[in-house]
């Protein structure tokens, strides 16, 4: 007799078949042979819309980052390339609105911190034109409002503030701002400033040890005041204490084959989504409990085509939904959970 039975556990399949055959009877091999195959059991979370957007042909250049307006349900992609729009809009359903293009040189992250009050869209700038090296405030249409560090010019210094390819920032709703600078350049540093750009606490020194970096290349918060910092090149993420910047924890566990290029947190606060860009993977990962780092655990993930390339991503706060710009495919793509969303993070 011979049996066999194969379980696809992260599909959620069990496929199990009894094959007898006459022509086996006589083996001296497969008599009372049993062979199993099975696979590590994942829950599947998310799925593809494959009707966003509604209009693809906007994405002209290489799709670097990715903001969503919760508020007033609009995403904000900044991509790259010679004589193109370096910002466009769409509404959450897919459709596009417009695009600008005013002092933006080489867009390398973007956040969305809106309020009931004022439209905001913060850009980290790498470029090495007039308006690169700096983290810039623009209103929903792309008038500049405010410009951090020295436009056009690379540098380590605090007074006045300089930057060396700023990699992502991350606008709390009191107006605060934490900065990783440092996207392959001289700085490798996690800052925080007040509303009014003040430096409230940094952490600044490249290396491997606790609170040092090496390409911090995204920053995020948690409900519980914990910042969350992607060290790219330490194949680690670091937390911290959001108001004294007191260094809390790592987990390393997960990243041993590459590091995390982005970190955002869904709106119930159970989960962290994570990309790692050459392996072109998004990994669910379980968030902690308030008062330990403990270690790294995946609950799932979504394993994209060979040289996607996920850069940064971002969690729609009301919906849920990830967007994520893949600077491989050039394309930025939306992943809808499965399960419904309540409540929103921070509510």
């Amino acid at each position: 007799m011979a049996r066999f039975w194969v379980c696809v556990a992260g599909a959620g399949v069990f496929l199990a078949f009894l094959v007898l055959h006459s022509r086996f009877c006589g083996s001296p091999v497969l008599r009372n042979f049993t062979f199993a195959v099975s696979w590590r059991t994942e829950k599947s979370l998310y799925r593809l819309d494959v009707d966003w957007p509604k209009h693809p042909e906007y994405f002209t250049g290489t799709t670097f980052c990715v903001a969503v307006d919760s508020l007033n349900g609009l995403v904000y992609i900044g991509q790259r390339g010679d004589n193109i729009p370096k910002i466009l809009v769409f509404t959450e359903d897919g459709y596009f609105l417009r695009a600008w293009n005013y002092t933006v040189d080489t867009p390398h992250g973007i956040f969305a911190a809106s309020t009931l009050y004022e439209q905001s869209i913060w850009i980290t700038d790498v470029g090495s034109g007039f308006f690169g090296h700096t983290v810039k405030k623009y209103s929903s249409f792309g008038d500049l409002v405010q410009v951090l560090g020295t436009p056009g010019k690379k540098g380590t210094g605090l007074n006045p503030l300089q930057f060396d390819n700023p990699a992502e920032l991350y606008v709390e709703d009191t107006g605060d701002i934490y900065i990783v600078d440092g996207d392959g350049g001289l700085n490798n540093r996690l800052i925080k400033l007040s509303q009014d750009f003040m430096i409230l606490w940094l952490h600044g020194e490249n290396g491997t040890g606790p609170a040092k970096f090496n390409i911090p290349h995204s920053v995020t918060l948690d409900s519980a005041g914990r910042v969350w910092v992607a060290d790219r090149g330490n194949k680690r993420i670091q937390v911290f204490d959001k108001d004294t910047g007191e260094w809390l924890g790592a987990w390393n566990n997960c990243f041993t084959e590459e590091g995390p290029s982005s970190v955002r947190f869904t709106p119930d606060g159970k989960y962290l989504i994570v990309a790692q860009l050459n392996l072109s993977r998004l990994s669910v990962v379980a968030a902690p409990p308030v008062g330990s780092i403990g270690e790294c655990s995946v609950i799932s993930t979504i394993q994209l085509a060979d040289q996607v390339l996920p850069h940064l991503l971002e969690v729609d706060r009301k919906t849920g939904a990830v967007y994520v710009a893949e600077i491989g495919a050039k394309q930025v793509q939306k992943y809808v959970p499965l399960n419904s969303y309540v409540p929103a993070f921070g509510s």
